[in-house]
């Protein structure tokens, strides 16, 4: 698969995961929480027009994965839904727990709650599936738009973020487990390399 090749030249993304010297860990996963929330809101917008009723009746990764929608308040008993649906549900949802102060506080007197991470963990996952349903059913949009190497790149961010923090739970990267796998490599033999350099 030559897919995990193509991405942009953005530096060492290894580094840019890492917890900053000095940054309380909570500040820096709500941060990336909402650069990440961000970024896929772009590469879904520009796909959004493919992802209609007709052509993706259901949420889907590939044949074998298929989501139903609940956010245990207003929906507590899954749904299904089209794809497009399910994803501007989820959307809503993460966005009223970005704005939720009681989750992601914005004053500095302000702790955040115990169950934090437990919260970013959902947000994590349930951001995952919009990644695989973009390449299992709108990579041949993205090809034709230009945008392999631009989602290639912000996946492969999301994926060493969530590796990086124990975020997100290998049986719910089924879906992309090949291309999960092949960034996972990558990321060994840059660090490989560089262990190697570092001992000449």
């Amino acid at each position: 698969c030559e897919i995990s090749r193509t991405t942009l030249k953005t530096g060492n993304i290894q580094l840019a995961v890492e917890l900053p010297s000095g940054e309380d860990q909570n500040e820096w996963l709500a941060v990336n929480t909402i650069e990440f929330y961000n970024e896929i809101s772009i590469l879904y917008g520009v796909l959004a027009e493919f992802c209609t009723a007709e052509t993706c009746p259901v949420m889907s990764a590939g044949p074998a994965y298929e989501y139903l929608w609940a956010d245990g308040h207003d929906v507590t008993t899954p749904i299904k839904v089209s794809a497009g649906e399910y994803i501007n549900f989820l959307m809503t949802w993460v966005e009223n727990q970005l704005n939720n102060e009681g989750i992601f506080p914005t004053r500095l007197d302000a702790a955040f709650p115990t169950n934090f991470r437990n919260i970013i963990k959902i947000i994590f996952k349930r951001l995952f599936r919009i990644y695989a349903h973009i390449y299992h059913n709108h990579f041949p949009q993205i090809m034709s738009l230009g945008l392999e190497c631009h989602l290639n790149t912000c996946f492969k961010h999301f994926i060493y973020f969530i590796d990086h923090f124990g975020l997100v739970e290998d049986k719910d990267l089924a879906p992309l487990g090949e291309l999960v796998k092949k960034f996972r490599d990558c990321l060994l033999y840059t660090s490989d390399a560089a262990d190697e350099r570092t001992s000449v």
